[in-house]
Protein backbone atom coordinates (compact mmCIF):
# COMPACT_ATOMS: atom_id res chain seq x y z
CA UNK A 1 0.00 0.00 0.00
CA UNK A 2 1.31 3.50 -0.81
CA UNK A 3 0.66 4.87 2.66
CA UNK A 4 -0.24 8.32 3.94
CA UNK A 5 1.86 11.32 4.97
CA UNK A 6 0.38 13.81 7.40
CA UNK A 7 2.36 16.97 6.70
CA UNK A 8 3.03 19.73 9.24
CA UNK A 9 1.19 18.44 12.29
CA UNK A 10 1.89 19.10 15.95
CA UNK A 11 1.87 15.71 17.68
CA UNK A 12 1.08 15.98 21.39
CA UNK A 13 4.32 16.04 23.40
CA UNK A 14 6.50 15.77 20.27
CA UNK A 15 8.24 19.03 21.07
CA UNK A 16 7.40 20.80 17.83
CA UNK A 17 6.00 20.47 14.31
CA UNK A 18 6.46 17.10 12.63
CA UNK A 19 5.26 14.96 9.76
CA UNK A 20 3.81 11.50 10.31
CA UNK A 21 4.40 8.85 7.66
CA UNK A 22 1.87 6.02 7.96
CA UNK A 23 2.29 2.64 6.31
CA UNK A 24 0.57 -0.68 6.95
CA UNK A 25 -1.58 0.82 9.67
CA UNK A 26 1.25 2.11 11.89
CA UNK A 27 3.30 5.29 12.29
CA UNK A 28 6.35 4.34 10.24
CA UNK A 29 8.26 7.61 10.68
CA UNK A 30 7.82 10.74 12.76
CA UNK A 31 9.82 13.93 12.19
CA UNK A 32 10.10 17.17 10.22
CA UNK A 33 10.45 17.27 6.44
CA UNK A 34 9.75 13.61 5.70
CA UNK A 35 9.88 12.40 2.12
CA UNK A 36 6.39 11.12 1.20
CA UNK A 37 7.63 8.82 -1.53
CA UNK A 38 4.52 7.32 -3.10
CA UNK A 39 2.32 8.16 -0.11
CA UNK A 40 -0.78 10.34 -0.30
CA UNK A 41 -0.17 13.68 1.42
CA UNK A 42 -2.61 15.48 3.71
CA UNK A 43 -1.48 18.93 4.87
CA UNK A 44 -2.49 19.48 8.50
CA UNK A 45 -1.55 23.16 8.51
CA UNK A 46 -0.02 23.02 11.97
CA UNK A 47 -3.00 21.38 13.62
CA UNK A 48 -2.70 19.40 16.85
CA UNK A 49 -2.42 15.60 16.54
CA UNK A 50 -3.71 13.44 19.39
CA UNK A 51 -3.73 9.66 19.73
CA UNK A 52 -7.11 8.00 19.21
CA UNK A 53 -9.44 8.67 22.13
CA UNK A 54 -10.22 5.72 24.43
CA UNK A 55 -13.67 5.35 26.00
CA UNK A 56 -12.96 3.40 29.19
CA UNK A 57 -16.48 3.03 30.60
CA UNK A 58 -19.87 3.10 28.89
CA UNK A 59 -23.01 0.96 28.46
CA UNK A 60 -23.74 0.49 24.76
CA UNK A 61 -26.41 -2.13 25.34
CA UNK A 62 -28.59 0.36 27.24
CA UNK A 63 -28.44 3.29 24.82
CA UNK A 64 -31.37 4.93 23.02
CA UNK A 65 -29.00 7.11 20.99
CA UNK A 66 -30.37 8.38 17.70
CA UNK A 67 -33.96 7.50 18.54
CA UNK A 68 -36.92 9.62 19.68
CA UNK A 69 -36.54 11.68 22.83
CA UNK A 70 -37.67 9.81 25.93
CA UNK A 71 -38.24 11.73 29.18
CA UNK A 72 -36.38 10.32 32.17
CA UNK A 73 -38.69 8.26 34.40
CA UNK A 74 -36.51 6.78 37.17
CA UNK A 75 -36.20 7.90 40.77
CA UNK A 76 -32.95 9.28 42.21
CA UNK A 77 -31.55 6.13 43.84
CA UNK A 78 -29.42 3.43 42.20
CA UNK A 79 -32.12 0.85 42.96
CA UNK A 80 -34.72 3.11 41.30
CA UNK A 81 -32.76 3.25 38.07
CA UNK A 82 -32.19 -0.51 38.03
CA UNK A 83 -35.92 -1.14 38.56
CA UNK A 84 -36.95 1.45 35.96
CA UNK A 85 -34.71 -0.14 33.37
CA UNK A 86 -36.15 -3.59 34.06
CA UNK A 87 -39.67 -2.24 33.56
CA UNK A 88 -39.02 -0.54 30.25
CA UNK A 89 -36.27 -2.46 28.45
CA UNK A 90 -38.60 -4.80 26.59
CA UNK A 91 -41.04 -2.13 25.38
CA UNK A 92 -38.13 -0.07 24.04
CA UNK A 93 -36.52 -3.04 22.31
CA UNK A 94 -33.27 -2.91 24.24
CA UNK A 95 -30.61 -3.69 23.37
CA UNK A 96 -31.31 -1.93 20.07
CA UNK A 97 -28.74 -2.63 17.33
CA UNK A 98 -29.66 0.60 15.52
CA UNK A 99 -29.04 2.68 18.65
CA UNK A 100 -25.76 0.89 19.40
CA UNK A 101 -24.67 1.52 15.81
CA UNK A 102 -25.65 5.19 15.92
CA UNK A 103 -23.71 5.77 19.14
CA UNK A 104 -20.59 3.98 17.95
CA UNK A 105 -20.65 5.91 14.68
CA UNK A 106 -20.93 9.20 16.60
CA UNK A 107 -18.04 8.13 18.82
CA UNK A 108 -15.90 7.24 15.80
CA UNK A 109 -16.62 10.57 14.09
CA UNK A 110 -15.59 12.33 17.33
CA UNK A 111 -12.22 10.59 17.38
CA UNK A 112 -12.81 7.59 19.63
CA UNK A 113 -10.91 4.57 18.34
CA UNK A 114 -11.38 2.14 21.26
CA UNK A 115 -14.37 1.51 23.54
CA UNK A 116 -14.81 -0.54 26.70
CA UNK A 117 -18.51 -1.18 27.28
CA UNK A 118 -20.15 -2.87 30.25
CA UNK A 119 -22.85 -5.20 28.93
CA UNK A 120 -25.60 -6.43 31.24
CA UNK A 121 -25.52 -10.13 32.06
CA UNK A 122 -28.25 -11.30 34.43
CA UNK A 123 -31.17 -13.71 34.67
CA UNK A 124 -33.59 -11.29 33.03
CA UNK A 125 -31.57 -10.61 29.88
CA UNK A 126 -29.26 -13.60 29.62
CA UNK A 127 -26.55 -13.00 27.03
CA UNK A 128 -28.66 -11.06 24.52
CA UNK A 129 -26.79 -7.81 25.10
CA UNK A 130 -23.41 -9.45 24.64
CA UNK A 131 -24.53 -10.92 21.32
CA UNK A 132 -26.05 -7.69 20.01
CA UNK A 133 -23.03 -5.56 20.90
CA UNK A 134 -20.66 -8.19 19.50
CA UNK A 135 -22.47 -8.25 16.17
CA UNK A 136 -22.63 -4.46 15.82
CA UNK A 137 -18.97 -4.12 16.79
CA UNK A 138 -18.01 -6.68 14.12
CA UNK A 139 -19.77 -4.61 11.45
CA UNK A 140 -17.90 -1.46 12.53
CA UNK A 141 -14.53 -3.10 13.11
CA UNK A 142 -12.70 -0.93 10.57
CA UNK A 143 -13.88 2.27 12.26
CA UNK A 144 -13.76 1.55 15.98
CA UNK A 145 -12.69 -1.30 18.27
CA UNK A 146 -15.08 -2.46 20.99
CA UNK A 147 -14.32 -4.66 23.97
CA UNK A 148 -17.01 -5.89 26.32
CA UNK A 149 -17.12 -6.36 30.08
CA UNK A 150 -19.67 -8.95 31.24
CA UNK A 151 -21.49 -6.81 33.80
CA UNK A 152 -23.73 -8.30 36.53
CA UNK A 153 -26.07 -5.30 36.86
CA UNK A 154 -28.31 -7.04 39.40
CA UNK A 155 -25.47 -8.54 41.43
CA UNK A 156 -23.96 -12.01 41.32
CA UNK A 157 -25.10 -13.71 44.50
CA UNK A 158 -28.39 -11.78 44.61
CA UNK A 159 -29.28 -12.99 41.11
CA UNK A 160 -28.88 -16.79 41.03
CA UNK A 161 -27.41 -18.13 37.81
CA UNK A 162 -25.45 -14.96 37.03
CA UNK A 163 -22.05 -16.50 37.82
CA UNK A 164 -22.66 -19.16 35.18
CA UNK A 165 -23.81 -16.52 32.68
CA UNK A 166 -20.64 -14.51 33.26
CA UNK A 167 -18.62 -17.59 32.39
CA UNK A 168 -20.71 -18.20 29.28
CA UNK A 169 -20.15 -14.58 28.25
CA UNK A 170 -16.40 -15.13 28.40
CA UNK A 171 -16.93 -17.98 25.96
CA UNK A 172 -18.64 -15.52 23.60
CA UNK A 173 -15.54 -13.34 23.55
CA UNK A 174 -15.91 -10.71 26.27
CA UNK A 175 -12.50 -9.53 27.40
CA UNK A 176 -13.27 -8.65 31.02
CA UNK A 177 -15.53 -9.73 33.85
CA UNK A 178 -17.31 -7.16 35.97
CA UNK A 179 -18.76 -6.82 39.40
CA UNK A 180 -20.94 -4.34 41.26
CA UNK A 181 -20.88 -3.22 44.90
CA UNK A 182 -19.82 -6.55 46.43
CA UNK A 183 -21.09 -5.42 49.83
CA UNK A 184 -23.93 -3.04 49.00
CA UNK A 185 -25.47 -5.17 46.26
CA UNK A 186 -24.59 -8.73 47.24
CA UNK A 187 -23.92 -8.21 50.98
CA UNK A 188 -21.00 -10.61 50.81
CA UNK A 189 -17.90 -8.96 49.36
CA UNK A 190 -15.66 -11.98 49.86
CA UNK A 191 -17.87 -14.42 47.93
CA UNK A 192 -18.61 -11.79 45.25
CA UNK A 193 -14.90 -11.21 44.69
CA UNK A 194 -14.28 -14.97 44.79
CA UNK A 195 -16.47 -15.29 41.69
CA UNK A 196 -15.00 -12.31 39.82
CA UNK A 197 -11.35 -13.05 40.52
CA UNK A 198 -11.90 -16.78 40.05
CA UNK A 199 -13.27 -16.22 36.54
CA UNK A 200 -10.44 -13.85 35.67
CA UNK A 201 -7.78 -16.27 36.84
CA UNK A 202 -9.33 -19.31 35.12
CA UNK A 203 -9.95 -17.62 31.78
CA UNK A 204 -7.23 -14.97 31.58
CA UNK A 205 -9.62 -12.03 31.24
CA UNK A 206 -9.41 -8.61 32.84
CA UNK A 207 -11.56 -7.27 35.68
CA UNK A 208 -13.57 -4.05 35.84
CA UNK A 209 -15.72 -3.58 38.96
CA UNK A 210 -18.37 -0.91 39.55
CA UNK A 211 -17.93 0.43 43.08
CA UNK A 212 -20.58 2.93 44.16
CA UNK A 213 -20.61 1.97 47.86
CA UNK A 214 -19.75 5.09 49.89
CA UNK A 215 -17.73 5.93 52.97
CA UNK A 216 -15.97 3.37 55.13
CA UNK A 217 -17.78 0.48 53.42
CA UNK A 218 -16.37 1.47 50.03
CA UNK A 219 -12.91 1.97 51.53
CA UNK A 220 -13.06 -1.54 53.00
CA UNK A 221 -13.99 -2.96 49.58
CA UNK A 222 -11.14 -1.11 47.90
CA UNK A 223 -8.78 -2.64 50.44
CA UNK A 224 -10.16 -6.10 49.65
CA UNK A 225 -9.73 -5.52 45.90
CA UNK A 226 -6.14 -4.35 46.39
CA UNK A 227 -5.40 -7.43 48.49
CA UNK A 228 -7.01 -9.80 45.97
CA UNK A 229 -5.23 -8.20 43.00
CA UNK A 230 -1.85 -8.58 44.67
CA UNK A 231 -2.54 -12.16 45.69
CA UNK A 232 -3.68 -13.11 42.19
CA UNK A 233 -0.76 -11.38 40.47
CA UNK A 234 -3.15 -9.35 38.29
CA UNK A 235 -1.24 -6.07 38.22
CA UNK A 236 -2.33 -3.97 35.24
CA UNK A 237 -5.42 -6.12 34.66
CA UNK A 238 -7.87 -4.78 37.26
CA UNK A 239 -9.98 -1.61 37.11
CA UNK A 240 -12.28 -0.11 39.71
CA UNK A 241 -14.87 2.17 38.15
CA UNK A 242 -16.42 5.12 40.01
CA UNK A 243 -14.80 4.45 43.42
CA UNK A 244 -16.92 7.10 45.13
CA UNK A 245 -15.55 6.19 48.55
CA UNK A 246 -12.06 7.14 47.44
CA UNK A 247 -13.23 10.68 46.79
CA UNK A 248 -15.06 10.83 50.13
CA UNK A 249 -12.18 9.57 52.28
CA UNK A 250 -9.99 11.82 54.41
CA UNK A 251 -6.57 12.82 53.07
CA UNK A 252 -4.62 10.21 55.03
CA UNK A 253 -6.91 7.40 53.85
CA UNK A 254 -6.67 8.65 50.27
CA UNK A 255 -2.88 8.60 50.50
CA UNK A 256 -2.88 5.05 51.88
CA UNK A 257 -5.31 3.79 49.25
CA UNK A 258 -3.45 5.54 46.43
CA UNK A 259 -0.22 3.85 47.48
CA UNK A 260 -1.98 0.47 47.61
CA UNK A 261 -3.67 0.94 44.24
CA UNK A 262 -0.38 1.94 42.62
CA UNK A 263 1.48 -1.01 44.15
CA UNK A 264 -1.23 -3.44 43.02
CA UNK A 265 -1.39 -1.93 39.52
CA UNK A 266 -5.11 -1.10 39.68
CA UNK A 267 -6.71 1.50 37.39
CA UNK A 268 -9.33 3.92 38.67
CA UNK A 269 -11.92 4.92 36.07
CA UNK A 270 -14.25 7.85 36.59
CA UNK A 271 -17.06 9.41 34.58
CA UNK A 272 -17.34 12.70 36.53
CA UNK A 273 -21.11 12.72 36.10
CA UNK A 274 -23.78 14.72 37.91
CA UNK A 275 -22.67 15.46 41.49
CA UNK A 276 -21.28 11.98 42.16
CA UNK A 277 -17.87 12.04 43.87
CA UNK A 278 -14.84 12.28 41.58
CA UNK A 279 -11.66 10.48 42.68
CA UNK A 280 -8.68 12.76 43.45
CA UNK A 281 -7.08 12.60 40.01
CA UNK A 282 -3.94 14.60 40.78
CA UNK A 283 -3.22 12.70 43.99
CA UNK A 284 -3.73 9.35 42.28
CA UNK A 285 -1.47 10.25 39.37
CA UNK A 286 1.24 11.55 41.69
CA UNK A 287 1.13 8.21 43.53
CA UNK A 288 1.52 6.32 40.25
CA UNK A 289 -2.09 5.17 39.85
CA UNK A 290 -3.45 4.92 36.31
CA UNK A 291 -6.60 7.02 35.83
CA UNK A 292 -9.04 6.49 32.97
CA UNK A 293 -12.36 8.10 32.05
CA UNK A 294 -15.57 7.34 30.19
CA UNK A 295 -19.14 8.52 29.75
CA UNK A 296 -20.94 5.86 31.79
CA UNK A 297 -24.56 6.05 30.51
CA UNK A 298 -25.33 7.84 27.25
CA UNK A 299 -28.92 8.75 26.33
CA UNK A 300 -30.56 5.82 28.05
CA UNK A 301 -32.96 4.97 30.86
CA UNK A 302 -30.30 5.92 33.40
CA UNK A 303 -29.42 9.34 32.00
CA UNK A 304 -30.74 11.56 29.20
CA UNK A 305 -27.28 13.12 28.77
CA UNK A 306 -24.21 12.24 26.71
CA UNK A 307 -22.87 12.86 23.23
CA UNK A 308 -20.17 10.23 22.82
CA UNK A 309 -17.54 13.00 22.52
CA UNK A 310 -14.62 12.17 24.81
CA UNK A 311 -13.13 15.67 24.62
CA UNK A 312 -16.39 16.85 26.16
CA UNK A 313 -16.09 14.16 28.82
CA UNK A 314 -12.50 15.22 29.55
CA UNK A 315 -13.73 18.79 29.96
CA UNK A 316 -16.27 17.63 32.55
CA UNK A 317 -13.56 15.72 34.42
CA UNK A 318 -11.28 18.77 34.43
CA UNK A 319 -14.11 21.06 35.51
CA UNK A 320 -15.33 18.76 38.31
CA UNK A 321 -11.71 18.45 39.49
CA UNK A 322 -11.36 22.28 39.50
CA UNK A 323 -8.45 22.07 37.07
CA UNK A 324 -7.42 25.47 35.66
CA UNK A 325 -3.74 25.17 34.80
CA UNK A 326 -2.85 23.66 31.42
CA UNK A 327 -0.85 20.80 32.91
CA UNK A 328 -3.81 19.82 35.10
CA UNK A 329 -6.30 20.03 32.24
CA UNK A 330 -3.96 17.79 30.23
CA UNK A 331 -4.32 15.20 32.99
CA UNK A 332 -8.01 14.94 32.06
CA UNK A 333 -7.02 14.48 28.41
CA UNK A 334 -4.56 11.82 29.51
CA UNK A 335 -7.46 9.95 31.15
CA UNK A 336 -9.33 9.66 27.83
CA UNK A 337 -6.20 8.67 25.90
CA UNK A 338 -3.19 7.01 27.54
CA UNK A 339 -5.02 6.22 30.78
CA UNK A 340 -7.77 4.41 28.93
CA UNK A 341 -5.23 2.62 26.74
CA UNK A 342 -3.42 1.29 29.80
CA UNK A 343 -6.70 0.15 31.35
CA UNK A 344 -7.59 -1.78 28.19
CA UNK A 345 -4.06 -3.12 27.74
CA UNK A 346 -3.56 -1.61 24.29
CA UNK A 347 -0.10 -2.54 23.06
CA UNK A 348 2.04 0.17 21.47
CA UNK A 349 -0.57 2.90 21.85
CA UNK A 350 0.62 6.47 21.35
CA UNK A 351 2.36 8.90 19.02
CA UNK A 352 5.66 7.14 18.43
CA UNK A 353 7.17 5.26 15.52
CA UNK A 354 5.73 1.77 15.38
CA UNK A 355 2.51 2.72 17.18
CA UNK A 356 -0.85 1.94 15.55
CA UNK A 357 -1.95 4.90 13.44
CA UNK A 358 -5.07 5.68 15.48
CA UNK A 359 -5.03 9.47 15.37
CA UNK A 360 -7.23 12.54 15.86
CA UNK A 361 -6.48 15.96 14.36
CA UNK A 362 -7.98 19.15 15.82
CA UNK A 363 -7.48 22.88 15.36
CA UNK A 364 -6.28 23.83 18.84
CA UNK A 365 -3.30 25.75 20.18
CA UNK A 366 -2.54 23.28 22.97
CA UNK A 367 -3.98 20.02 24.36
CA UNK A 368 -5.63 21.98 27.19
CA UNK A 369 -7.19 24.29 24.60
CA UNK A 370 -8.60 21.23 22.82
CA UNK A 371 -10.23 20.01 26.05
CA UNK A 372 -11.76 23.38 26.89
CA UNK A 373 -13.07 24.24 23.39
CA UNK A 374 -13.76 20.72 22.03
CA UNK A 375 -13.13 21.72 18.40
CA UNK A 376 -14.49 19.65 15.49
CA UNK A 377 -12.43 16.61 14.62
CA UNK A 378 -10.81 17.62 11.34
CA UNK A 379 -9.39 14.16 10.68
CA UNK A 380 -9.72 10.77 12.36
CA UNK A 381 -7.61 7.75 11.44
CA UNK A 382 -8.12 4.15 12.53
CA UNK A 383 -5.21 1.82 11.76
CA UNK A 384 -4.05 4.36 9.16
CA UNK A 385 -7.39 4.55 7.35
CA UNK A 386 -9.36 7.79 7.22
CA UNK A 387 -12.52 7.26 9.27
CA UNK A 388 -13.82 10.83 9.44
CA UNK A 389 -13.05 14.24 7.98
CA UNK A 390 -14.60 17.51 9.11
CA UNK A 391 -16.37 15.71 11.96
CA UNK A 392 -18.26 13.57 9.42
CA UNK A 393 -17.92 9.80 9.24
CA UNK A 394 -16.83 8.58 5.84
CA UNK A 395 -19.23 6.09 4.23
CA UNK A 396 -17.95 2.55 4.32
CA UNK A 397 -14.77 3.45 6.18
Amino acid sequence: MPGLLLRDGRPWSAGGPADLLIRDGVIAKLGPGLDPGDAEVIDLGGRLVLPGLVEAHCHLDKTLFGGPWRPHSAGPALADRIADERRHRAELGLPDPAAVTALLEAMAAAGTTHVRTHTDVHSGTGLTGVEVVRDVAARLAGRITVEQVAFPQSGILADPGTAALLEEAIGLGVSAVGGIDPAGMDRDPVRHLDVVFGLAERHGVRIDLHLHDPGSLGVFELELIIERTRAAGLAGRVTVSHAYALAQADAATQDRLAAGLADAGITITTAAIFDFPVPPVKKLREAGVNVACGHDDIRDLWSPYGSGDLLERAMHLAYRSTFRRDEDIEAALEAVTFGGARALGLDGYGLTEGAPADLVVVDAETPAHAVVTRPPRDLVLKAGHVVARGATLRPGS
